[in-house]
């Protein structure tokens, strides 16, 4: 029986600072463990289960710290192997009781969800204070500059709606460029992010470039290298980090790899794809389109050039001359998967390594559409795009639009309504079976260019919007904002949600929103709270929750409800009392009642109120 509930007083431990002395020590290291435990929790002994080459070990902990409502415990414990996987019990007369990452349990659990320390260096340390801005190169901002029309562009005026379902939906150009990009910039700092994710900018026969023609070139649509060199040079003056998008599981039928493998069956490109006399195109397309050839990760050669060599296309983009901060890497869990093949974790770990070589602190993202935990073991991707703990379960507690279904989500039934207890333990599923450091290393979102906007799913509920974004600025991992969110676009779909930003008048702007993203993006920049804390709940109710972000240096509560509510947070129980307001309600002492009639957010710092004890 799960039988945690975060209005109750438990023992807590998570991955980050307060509680792992060092979250990527080395094999041979010494790390020392705490749990903080209210005093109103009763046990005789606790001890810590780990594994040392895969036997497990229990040591005992300590009381090291007694204050007058919490309690801290620890044990220090040697690192043994590269993954380090352990839970603490708490046992007392007739009970024992487990703590692992995904809750607080009264019967026996196993490893799966077990807390993990990998050894083996981090993910880049700048991550933790950014903020991304998610880039659509078609739809962001046009230049002046004129640019070639590709045969197979249907061109389109700016302020135009995308066509949705049709032929031309992924042919349609509007003419956004690089240097127009670089002309908002300022804009982008305004804004206050420090990061900007492009979708493929590379050459292709879409507007969405995710069938590349050439992974070494900027498409010459956008400007080609040349504006990309001046963006980078401009971004980097203004300390914003640039990501690439890169498709390891398919190229485009346009790309020279593919003519050469038809041309000639000899060739080392041969070797890069999978052929199949029973489809017309005779290949294998990623999900049978023949516009997206599927990769074959049995070529060395293809290794080599995608990622292994000193030239390859992952190293490239990292060096000095192309500027790119690392990589979101495109179905990211499909990548290398064929059937009886499988060679994706091979080829994950191999473009971790390729990344390594040349830049240790390069972000490696992938978008895995949906969720094998293994991927975020530590040792693949740094992190994923934070769909399945993150952005499913906010949608299906903020949804009021029935009209959207669930695809997205790989259901084929619209998204189910969920309350407040139901979202945490869908979060603490996801967070539960993954290291800690696998979290707070992925792109958490609202939405993206693949999903409907935010403020479609609310149904225009500005207020409503404005609690799920609160609550994307102050959780752990790194914010992702689909740009024109912030003024409040639409679209009900994908394709739909692909609308262009209107420059020239900003009447259509929800200016009011624009200003409250600006002053959340700041405090999540820089409170260290939400910059290195880690996740404790404290309040979750159907309609809202309240949760702690405690670092070494600061504590920030955090509320959000998606509707009227009523009720209070009482912070003496945890030992803190209210130092700040920072966003939203204001609240003072230990006590924070509220009592709203619409959607409605809170950030506070606090500061203990307790005393050593004895």
């Amino acid at each position: 029986m799960f039988f945690q509930s975060p209005n109750s007083l438990f023992p807590h431990h998570d991955g980050s600072e307060l509680y792992v002395s060092n979250s990527a020590p080395k094999v041979g290291d010494k790390v020392v463990l705490r749990v903080r435990i209210p005093n109103t929790y009763t046990f005789v002994k606790s001890f810590v289960r780990l594994y040392h080459d895969g036997e497990p070990r229990s040591f005992e902990l300590s009381l090291e710290k007694e204050r007058q409502a919490e309690s801290w415990w620890s044990v220090k414990v040697k690192i043994e192997n590269l993954s380090t996987q352990y839970r603490f019990v708490f046992v007392d007369v007739d009970k024992y009781e487990w703590l692992n990452a995904s809750g607080f349990y009264d019967h026996d659990v196993h490893s799966n969800n077990d807390f993990q320390i990998i050894a083996i260096p981090a993910y880049p340390a700048w991550i933790r204070s950014s903020v991304f801005y998610q880039i659509f190169p078609d739809r962001f901002a046009k230049s002046t500059a004129k640019r070639p029309i590709p045969e197979w562009a249907i061109p389109r005026e700016w302020n135009e709606l995308p066509s949705i379902g049709s032929k031309a939906t992924g042919t349609e150009l509007f003419g956004g460029d690089l240097t127009g990009v670089e002309e908002h910039l300022d804009y982008v700092t305004e804004l206050g992010v420090n990061g900007i994710y492009f979708t493929p900018f590379f050459p292709a026969r879409s507007n969405h470039r995710y069938d590349a023609s050439s992974f070494t070139e900027v498409d010459p649509v956008l400007g080609g290298n040349k504006a990309m060199f001046k963006l980078v040079s401009a971004a980097k003056k203004r300390k914003i980090r640039l990501l690439g998008d890169l498709t390891s599981n398919h190229c485009g039928a346009g790309h020279p790899w593919l003519a050469k493998a038809q041309k000639d069956k000899k060739s080392k490109e041969r070797g890069y794809f999978y052929w199949d006399k029973s489809v017309k195109h005779g290949y294998v397309g990623w999900w049978g389109l023949a516009s997206l050839p599927k990769l074959n990760f049995h070529s060395k050669a293809l290794r080599k050039e995608m990622y292994e060599g000193k030239k390859s296309i992952v190293k490239q983009w990292l060096s000095p001359k192309y500027g790119m901060a690392g990589w979101r890497i495109d179905v990211g869990n499909m990548t290398g998967r064929l059937g009886a093949d499988d060679m994706h974790d091979e080829v994950m770990h191999g473009i971790r390594k390729a990344m390594d070589e040349v830049k240790p602190d390069a972000w490696l993202v992938a978008e895995n559409g949906d969720f094998v935990a293994s991927d975020l073991n530590g040792f693949g991707w740094h992190g994923a795009m934070n769909y399945q703990g993150f952005m499913r379960p906010v949608w299906n507690w903020v949804n009021l639009n029935t009209t959207i279904g669930g695809g997205f989500q790989g259901l084929p039934f619209s998204m189910p309504k969920i309350n407040g207890k139901q979202l945490v333990a869908s979060m603490n599923s996801f967070n539960g079976s993954i290291p800690w450091r696998s979290l707070v290393a992925s792109m958490v979102l609202l939405d993206s260019h693949d999903t409907a906007r935010m403020r479609t799913v609310v149904l225009g509920d500005k207020s409503l919007h404005l609690t799920a974004m609160t609550l994307l600025l102050t959780y752990p991992g790194v914010p992702s904002i689909f740009a024109g969110d912030e003024i409040g676009l639409e679209g009900s779909s994908g394709e739909d949600s692909r609308r262009t930003i209107n420059w020239e008048d900003q009447s259509s702007w929800d200016t009011t929103f624009l200003s409250e993203v600006k002053k959340l993006v700041a405090i999540r920049k820089k409170h260290d709270a939400l910059i290195n804390g880690g996740l404790r709940w404290v309040l979750v109710e159907d309609d809202c929750l309240a949760f702690l972000r405690e670092s070494k240096k600061e504590t920030v509560l955090v509320f959000i409800s998606r509707g009227s509510v009523k009720t209070s947070i009482d912070l003496a129980k945890h030992g803190y009392v209210v130092k700040e307001s920072l966003y939203g309600i204001s609240g003072k002492g230990s006590t924070i009642s509220i009592e709203t009639d619409k959607p409605t957010q809170g950030v506070w710092v606090l500061e203990s109120s307790q005393k050593l004890s004895g």
